[in-house]
């Protein structure tokens, strides 16, 4: 996030686009909702679906799934045909307008209509209550980023902001709201496979030289693989072993007939967990580790800021921390890693990490700090770009829309899209094991429209069977108008339901991050 978790209670107008904020991030969703009901903010909904938010929206785009370039390239189109953009701004901390201006000229309201389905009227009031507010905060979660056009949909989310001007201000911003818990901290501690801690690119030399003089070690300069990637080269056995930790591929993968064979091909795996979970009932060895509130540690949360995490109990039988575990394999592979506690680790992590230079466990003893945090007076950043952005002037990418790579025809004539509920979590992995959680949504549902119910002689309550052009699964229908005409909406907790049986493993080409949201499917009574 740009900005931090409580500068949205605060803001004049915010849009939210692809995240269902009060099931999957209930604790920022309270913020939004307050800002709401109690400072008269102004709430712009973008989403197909009719999520919690929707109540409190002054508008509801309600888009076709896979469209959102197209929706933001209209709303940037409505803003420079009425003048309203921050011309100050974008001449002083911006560059690439010129070009920007030419590619969205073509994207009208009206044009977008035919596109999106979302009516013109409806993109010009959003785009003037975004661009004329004093404080306007974009959110947005993986609704935006599960696309083949992933990168584009944020990008896009980036040149709306910078457009209007509502970056570098607080209360603005553009805001990810992370998926899972520690996320940011991972993607900070360099567990991404092109970058060493600090988003530092393992093909920029300096950085290289610095990583091989603190580690002594000498690192490759070429990046690695992600996870769908690691899968394919596993099926086709440039992949011999896997070390999967705290991740439940087995229901979170797309296309599971294809990672579950690329599985089976592995000469070795092994899964580190808390849990025997899906993945870990195909590894050869199983490594039990302790839970968080079983071990010491810093979380990095949403809103960059690092936090202490505290043991409270002791782990049960032979499970140890992830670092134990990872220092103790290392150690007898040849490259020795002694540490006598989490807190020296995170005294290596200040010194190749620049943005935690400042952050020691004193200064975190109560209250977390927000990274960038450059040294031990520094107070931390509550949000970033207030006088210039990390490359100088911020740069407009021009983005064309490009369709999902799957859509709807005769033979697979709905779309399917994914995502989670309130009472559950990511795989179920640990909230299936709750029995308040469970009691509250025992099983996994299968969204659809009332007039598509008609159309395919669906029941509510009634087990259907839904298929796409990898597999088929069987669930119970839940006939409701959340879910638009056309499309059907699945949860993904529940091994019992095989979601991502379904969904297509078609890549964002930079991200790399597979297409979740978009896949054509048919459904038929089961």
């Amino acid at each position: 996030m740009t900005n931090s978790i409580k500068e949205l209670e605060f803001a004049d107008v915010i849009l939210a686009t692809g995240t269902n904020t009060t099931e999957n991030h209930p604790v920022i969703g309270m913020y939004v909702k307050r800002a709401v009901r109690h400072r008269n903010a102004q709430l712009i909904v973008i989403d197909p679906r009719e999520i919690g938010l929707c109540k409190y929206a002054t508008l509801w785009l309600r888009q076709k799934p896979g469209t959102d370039v197209a929706v933001i390239n209209g709303l940037m189109n409505a803003i420079l045909k009425e003048n309203i953009h921050a011309k100050e701004f974008v001449e002083t901390r911006t560059e690439g307008f010129e070009e920007l201006r030419k590619i969205v000229e073509k994207y009208t309201p009206e044009y977008v209509e035919k596109i999106s389905g979302v009516p013109a009227d409806q993109l010009r009031a959003a785009a003037r209550l975004y661009a004329t507010a004093n404080k306007s905060s974009i959110i947005y979660a993986m609704g935006i980023t599960q696309h083949k056009t992933g990168t584009d949909n944020v990008k896009s989310l980036a040149n709306l902001a910078m457009l209007c001007g509502k970056m570098g201000i607080e209360s603005g911003g553009i805001n990810p709201l992370r998926g899972q818990g520690n996320v940011q901290g991972a993607c900070d501690m360099g567990a991404l496979p092109n970058v060493f801690p600090a988003y530092q690119m393992v093909s920029n030399d300096e950085a290289r030289a610095r990583f091989e003089k603190a580690w002594k070690v000498k690192l490759p300069a070429k990046p690695g693989l992600t996870v769908v990637e690691m899968t394919n080269a596993a099926h086709k056995g440039d992949i011999k072993a896997l070390w999967i930790m705290g991740e439940n591929a087995m229901l979170s993968d797309p296309d599971l007939h294809h990672l579950e064979e690329s599985l089976k091909k592995l000469d070795f795996l092994v899964v580190q967990d808390i849990f025997l979970s899906e993945t870990a009932e195909h590894a050869d060895v199983v490594l039990p580790v302790a839970c968080f509130a079983e071990k010491d540690g810093t979380i990095t949360n949403t809103e960059r800021r690092v936090q202490r995490s505290r043991k409270a109990v002791d782990p049960p039988g032979k499970a140890k921390p992830d670092w134990e575990i990872i220092a103790a394999i290392s150690t007898r592979l040849g490259y020795p890693m002694h540490y006598a506690s989490a807190k020296d680790i995170f005294e290596e992590v200040r010194q190749v990490t620049p943005s935690y230079a400042g952050i020691t466990y004193d200064r975190i003893e109560k209250t977390g700090i927000q990274w960038p945090c450059i040294n031990e007076e520094h107070p931390g950043t509550k949000f970033l770009h207030r006088d210039r952005f990390t490359r100088g002037l911020g740069l407009f990418a021009p983005i064309e829309y490009i369709p999902p790579d799957e859509l709807p025809d005769a033979d697979y004539p709905l779309t399917l899209t994914t995502g989670r509920v309130l009472y559950h979590y990511h795989t179920g992995t640990m909230t299936r094991r709750s029995k308040g959680a469970m009691e509250r949504y025992p099983e996994s549902l299968v969204e659809i429209n009332p007039k598509d119910a008609k159309r395919y002689g669906i029941e509510d309550g009634k087990n259907v069977k839904v298929t796409s052009r990898r597999g088929n699964v069987e669930g119970k229908a839940q006939v409701t108008k959340r879910s638009p005409e056309g499309t059907i909406f699945m949860n993904f907790h529940f091994r019992e339901v095989l979601t991502n049986l379904l969904t297509n493993p078609v890549l964002d080409p930079i991200a790399k991050i597979p297409e979740y949201k978009v896949c054509a499917v048919k459904i038929e009574a089961a």
